[in-house]
C-alpha cells in the first residue's frame, strides 16, 4: 500500500486551520472554519476511498484498468457537499441576523449562560459530601476481603 504524504499534509492542514478558525469569536472566521474543516474531511474521504478504477457500471470500462472504482466514498462526498452548503447557508443567514441586531459580527458572553454556570459550580460544591475524618484508612475495609479466602493465609 502506497501512502502520498502530499495530501495527508494537505488534509491535516485544512482541517487544523478549520479548527483553529472555529474556535475564534468572530461568525465570518467561523464559517470559513466550518467549511475548511468541511473540504478536509472530504479529501480525507477521499484518500481513504482506494485508488481510482474503472467505473462502477457493468461492462464499461476505462483506459485499462483492473480494478473497480468504490462509488461509497463518491456517494459520501457528494452528500457531505450537500449538507456543509445547507449549513453553510445556515450559518450564513444566523450572521446576518446577528449583524442586523446588533451590528456586531463578534458573538459576546452571554450574562444568562454566566448566571447558570456560577450557579452549577456552587451546586456541585454543595453536593460533594464531606470527608470522613474519623474512618481510619489503613486498616482493610469489609469490601476489601475475598469471601472464602480468609483461612488460606
Amino acid at each position: 500500500m502506497t501512502t502520498y504524504v502530499v495530501p495527508l499534509v494537505l488534509i491535516g492542514g485544512l482541517i487544523s486551520a478549520g479548527v483553529y478558525l472555529l474556535l475564534d469569536r468572530n461568525l465570518t472566521r467561523m464559517l470559513l472554519g466550518l467549511l475548511l474543516a468541511g473540504n478536509g474531511v472530504n479529501l480525507l474521504i477521499l484518500m481513504v476511498g482506494g485508488p481510482a478504477g474503472n467505473p462502477p457500471i457493468r461492462g464499461r470500462t476505462s483506459g485499462g484498468e483492473t480494478v473497480t472504482a468504490d462509488p461509497l466514498a463518491q456517494g459520501m462526498i457528494l452528500t457531505a457537499i450537500v449538507i456543509s452548503m445547507g449549513i453553510a447557508a445556515f450559518v450564513l443567514a444566523l450572521t446576518y441576523r446577528s449583524y442586523r441586531l446588533s451590528r456586531a459580527e463578534e458573538v459576546a458572553n452571554d450574562a444568562e449562560d454566566a448566571r447558570v454556570s456560577k450557579l452549577s459550580a456552587t451546586a456541585l460544591d454543595e453536593d460533594r459530601p464531606e470527608p470522613d475524618v474519623l474512618r481510619d484508612t489503613d486498616e482493610p475495609d469489609e469490601l476489601d476481603a475475598l469471601p472464602g479466602h480468609e483461612g488460606s493465609r
